[in-house]
């Protein structure tokens, strides 16, 4: 059984310098005072164009981002590579709000499938529908309660999220559509399928993203089977855990309607665990990408896929990690001949800036994250000194 201990395979792209620095990085993010206090001053140190960008870009930008540009972020492309690792380039810009604005992230996206395009270290591409949409549109479409001109704005974002499935199709390159919100995630879902239905007849070009910390999406997936027979296409899922879970708690409490959100972290678990097991159980159906960091949900994938003598290699079936975190289970997989890649956020770091946060705030508040970490390189560095 493959094991997530062996620190020197985690760590192997990392030199005495870089290890150090993500340990002192793990260790200020572990104090949740700290990443509050970073979390009120730095956008305002930015706003007041003090001058701390380089410092942003040196410490947290430098360990969870891979530059401001696709260019930038090539050796980072090169460097994972080099271990077997590929990289889904993913433009981290948030809250684009004039049509400029919009046609640019869509031209941008676009760019990173063509950079993706005939290179074997770019397994796929990635968007946010809130990206290049309107999220007050995306909400109403989401209920069916759109006016005239509500209407037209949906079908122009459905036209830009079908050019970039186009561009995705034209390269061969898969893209991933990415989870949002669950109040505007059945316009998503409508999008994404529509988009499956067109592009998906022969290999999985077009992904939706399922969370699973909803309570409702284990029957959702099974709904996805039928879908996938009826309309003879593959079906393309990243699965992953979610992201969204405060807010939803939130608003349903607000609104006073049922949380879509699991009672508890055991729930999710094991319903992403059941997940696993269907898609696979139907992997002529399904292509899957595993977005985890969860130790025990990545052996069992492994242990799923021996069990059907599904080959390692076997590109219908990828691991997926967010750069900067568990490189542990992103190396160790990758040692073992499993296809994995990392997420590898770009962009100007004032833009960047909202995702870095996030980061931060899920490396405190996820349980036992930043420890992991931290206990795994603290043991590398044990073994380096005793060379």
């Amino acid at each position: 059984m493959i094991s997530f201990e062996n620190t020197e395979i985690a760590f192997r792209s990392k030199t005495n310098a870089q290890l150090n620095k993500a340990y002192w990085l793990f260790k200020i993010i572990s104090y949740p005072l700290i990443v509050k206090l970073g979390k009120l001053i730095t956008p305002l140190a930015l706003k007041l164009n003090l001058p701390i960008k380089k410092i942003i870009k040196t410490t947290i930008f430098s360990q969870f981002c891979g530059g401001e540009s696709i260019t930038e972020c090539d050796s980072t492309i090169i460097k994972l590579g080099g271990f077997g690792i590929g990289t889904i380039l993913d433009y981290s810009v948030e809250g684009q709000e004039t049509l400029e604005e919009v046609e640019k992230t869509v031209q941008e996206i676009i760019h990173t499938i063509k950079r993706g395009q005939n290179d074997l270290n770019i397994p796929f591409a990635v968007f946010k529908i809130t990206g290049i949409g309107s999220f007050s549109v995306l909400e109403k479409a989401s209920t069916g309660e759109m006016n005239d001109a509500e209407k037209l704005e949906f079908e122009e974002i459905k036209k830009r999220v079908e050019r970039i499935c186009q561009s995705a199709f034209d390269s061969n390159l898969p893209v991933f559509i990415d989870a949002e919100e669950s109040w505007i995630q059945q316009a998503i879902d409508r999008m994404a399928f529509e988009m499956m239905c067109k592009f998906n007849t022969e290999r999985a070009i077009v992904y939706n993203t399922i969370q699973m910390y909803r309570w409702d999406r284990l029957n959702y997936l099974y709904h996805c089977l039928d879908e996938a027979k009826n309309h003879r296409i593959i079906y393309g899922v990243k699965l992953v855990r979610g992201a969204y879970m405060e807010k939803e708690r939130v608003r349903a409490e607000k609104l006073g309607y049922p949380s879509p959100i699991q009672e508890n972290k055991e729930s999710t678990d094991k319903d992403f665990n059941l997940a696993l097991k269907f898609i696979v159980d139907n992997h002529d159906f399904f292509a899957l990408c595993a977005g985890t960091h969860n130790e025990e949900s990545s052996i069992l994938l492994t242990q799923l896929l021996k069990e059907k003598s599904i080959s390692s290699s076997n590109n219908r079936f990828y691991f997926a990690q967010l750069l900067g975190m568990s490189d542990h289970i992103s190396f160790n997989l990758s040692h073992e001949k499993y296809n994995v890649a990392k997420y590898v956020p770009y962009g100007p770091v004032k833009e960047v800036l909202p995702y870095l946060l996030r980061r931060a705030d899920e490396n405190t508040s996820v349980a036992g994250q930043t420890g992991r970490e931290l206990s795994l390189i603290q043991k590398e560095k044990k073994r380096r000194r005793l060379l």
